[in-house]
């Protein structure tokens, strides 16, 4: 199993990026799917995620400025981020949990996890 996240980069503020994640290996179009993030210094932290079925849960920091999304036959999940800021900048990493609905918060309650694209913006 394998997740690769792409689509990381530099950008100004108030730019936008959309960050993808490929799964290959297994199906996951029946399990939720995340995207977390970790700044310098800090710890993981939860940003968005998808349920198979298309319901989103997002961090409140980034409501209304980030849209989650996924294509189950590509087994792909999205993160589109609009309006960033430099607060924003950290490492993301997509993460695949084994619950078929329930959305968790949790990094601890995913197992599997991509490599992480980094994402800086400037002010």
């Amino acid at each position: 199993v394998q997740l690769q996240a792409s689509g990381g980069g530099l950008v100004q503020s108030g730019g936008s990026l959309k960050l993808s994640c490929v799964a290959s290996g297994r199906t996951f179009s029946a399990y939720v799917m995340a995207w977390f993030r970790q700044a310098p210094g800090k710890e993981r932290e939860f940003t968005a995620a998808i349920t198979s079925g298309g319901r989103t849960e997002y961090e409140d920091s980034v409501e209304g400025r980030f849209t989650i999304s996924r294509d189950n036959p590509k087994n792909t999940v999205y993160l589109q981020m609009n309006s960033l800021k430099p607060e924003d900048t950290a490492v993301y990493y997509c993460g695949v949990s084994r619950s078929f609905g329930r959305i968790y918060t949790s990094g601890s309650l995913y197992t599997y996890w991509g490599q992480g694209t980094q994402v800086t913006v400037s002010s």
